[in-house]
């Protein structure tokens, strides 16, 4: 049977919305175990959200234990096992807050790497050079590595040249803090995410050092869409150990939500 979804409506948040459908749809039986998702452009097209949307209302399913992704395949329904750990408020409220920061970041870290590419300097490149390394001897003392990371990123805004750029990020440099802690944190747990941050490290460095604008406002963007993903996968129980404790700066940051 071919599942249709009708479009969700504004007001709620979308993704909660596209979860909440498929959620209902796994518990009903009409996605039995094993069952392929729609893929991502056929959701957003039925929900008539974004591909965004979709990414993350699968990301919380992936949390919740509901389905996992097969590399080059899909997402696929996971079979009935013990009931998933469930996130409380306060834990849904810190993972969407350091969500919600990687977005603002996303556009700022693309442009920002772009711009570098175009005007580093031998002693721009040195900097993020020096801040790459200092980064990886942390990790290698068994530090998180969030003080060499948030060092990274200045070092390409400072290449980048723009004094209003450099100040905007100066003016987040708490929240931005906050978040880098939370990220590393949840990173630090699996040696897979320590190693696709560094190679996303070294993507942006290389494109800058070849003045590839282009490649480095993908590898930017490609940094941060990834960093939402991390996030999207951390166990529930990061949230109720570090993860909430960290994101609380960002909690008290972050305007009220509008209906």
């Amino acid at each position: 049977m071919t599942l249709q979804f009708q479009p969700v409506a504004s007001g709620a948040r979308l993704a909660d919305q596209v979860a909440d459908a498929l959620e209902a749809e796994i518990r009903a039986g009409r996605l039995a175990p094993g069952a392929r998702l729609p893929t991502e452009v056929a959701l957003a097209a039925q929900f008539a959200v974004s591909r965004t949307v979709v990414r993350e209302a699968v990301s919380r399913l992936k949390s919740l234990g509901m389905v996992d992704s097969r590399q080059g395949s899909g997402v696929y329904v996971r079979a009935a096992g013990a009931e998933p750990l469930r996130f409380e408020a306060a834990h849904l409220a810190s993972r969407d807050a350091v969500v919600q920061m990687a977005e603002l970041r996303r556009p700022l870290e693309s442009e920002v790497a772009a711009l570098a590419a175009e005007r580093r300097t031998p002693q721009d490149l040195a900097r993020i050079r020096a801040a790459i390394g200092a980064l990886d001897e942390a990790v290698a003392a068994g530090q998180g590595g969030a003080e060499q990371d948030l060092a990274f990123h200045l070092a390409v805004a400072e290449a980048a040249h723009n004094p209003f750029l450099i100040g905007t990020l100066q003016y987040l440099h708490g929240l931005l803090q906050g978040a880098i802690r939370v990220t590393r944190a949840n990173e630090a747990r699996r040696d897979d995410f320590a190693r696709e941050v560094a190679r996303e490290h070294e993507r942006i460095a290389q494109a800058i050092e070849a003045g590839d604008p282009v490649a480095a406002r993908e590898a930017a963007k490609a940094h941060m869409d990834n960093a939402i993903r991390r996030i999207g996968q951390a166990d529930p129980a990061f949230w109720r150990q570090e993860g909430a404790r960290l994101a609380q700066p960002l909690i008290e940051g972050r305007a009220p939500r509008q209906r």
